[in-house]
């Protein structure tokens, strides 16, 4: 789909504006019931899409040198949601495939933003399966050059702060702190009157919160990641299930660690309500599993809370396998 495709004869479908404008408004369409939902409810629709109606967009006759590369960036952000999806759901080498695809056509476009948006969702799938050092190459390239400079400022917050957490996670904490100001500036920078594009709208201010409380956990700060991820939890708008589960199971890892073991039962209790709403989420899911490992060293202490707890834990597990 990313090839610069073949002379052709005049077969060619015309693809015009509206083509365009109707690829990114399904694309949204698909984001808003994936921050709903999860990676899992959905992606195979995206998929079909992509390789059918948009592949045959890419293979069309354009008007103009503009709406050519605008086709190619809306097809380049389908490519990356239905990565992002498959990374959300567990199914990673997939979503390696997608990114990857993603970046092709985000540069056959010559959009230096978004190549930099995919290139900080691969550096934060690498920190979710510990590929640390990958994590910091990947986050370091995305705010290298236009890809940074000529971003929105929501989008420079977010790849900012997943930059902050690369450098966290490869034991570089005061430029981790650096990292995270700058993505806060950024973001108090985006304001009524600056256009935002419609692939930052999840990145609000409970958003930032989280990556920055995975920040400070990673950099040894269990209190203040906690203060975070509360902040995160309180702050953050119904539309975004998805997240708010992840959050909480992060937050209830981070209280366990911390040595609260009340407040991470209560904390992953909400997560379990979350998650028996309907969430079709691999990371959502992984945060009970790693609920229960953490929860085994207190299993044997009889804590009225925690059996309850992880006996409920079980019992869903077992039902979404």
């Amino acid at each position: 789909m990313a090839r610069t495709p073949q002379p052709t004869p005049s077969r060619q479908q015309h693809v015009g504006r509206a083509d365009v404008t109707m690829v990114e408004e399904l694309t949204v369409a698909f984001s808003r019931m994936d921050q709903q939902r999860g990676g899992g409810h959905g992606r195979k629709a995206v998929v079909q899409y992509l390789h059918s109606d948009v592949g045959q967009f890419l293979r069309g006759r354009f008007p103009d040198e503009q709406v050519r590369r605008d086709m190619f960036s809306a097809a380049g952000e389908l490519a990356y949601l239905s990565a992002w999806m498959a990374f959300d759901n567990a199914e990673h080498s997939v979503a390696e495939r997608y990114f990857l695809l993603a970046a092709k056509l985000a540069a056959r476009a010559d959009n230096s933003p978004l190549v930099g948006h995919i290139l900080r969702a691969m550096a934060h799938q690498a920190l979710d399966l510990g590929f640390a050092k990958e994590s910091l190459e990947l986050s370091s390239a995305s705010v290298r050059g236009q890809r940074y400079l000529a971003a929105t400022p929501r989008e420079r917050a977010l790849l900012g702060v997943v930059h902050a957490r690369g450098l966290a996670a490869n034991g570089q904490k005061q430029a981790a702190a650096r990292a995270l100001l700058r993505a806060e500036n950024d973001l108090a920078s985006a304001r009524d009157g600056v256009r935002e594009l419609h692939r930052t709208f999840f990145f609000s201010g409970a958003a930032l919160a989280h990556e920055t409380a995975c920040t400070l956990r990673d950099s040894g700060d269990r209190a203040a990641a906690i203060q975070q991820f509360r902040r995160s939890i309180r702050t953050r708008g119904a539309a975004f299930r998805r997240t708010h589960a992840v959050t909480l199971g992060y937050l209830g890892a981070t209280q366990i660690s911390n040595g609260g073991v009340e407040e991470a039962c209560a904390t992953w209790s909400g997560l379990l309500d979350a998650m028996e709403e309907g969430i079709y989420s691999g990371r959502a899911k992984q945060a009970v599993f790693d609920m229960r490992k953490l929860l085994s060293p207190y299993r044997r202490r009889k804590i009225p809370a925690v059996m309850e707890l992880d006996a409920r834990a079980a019992s869903y597990l077992t039902r979404v396998d």
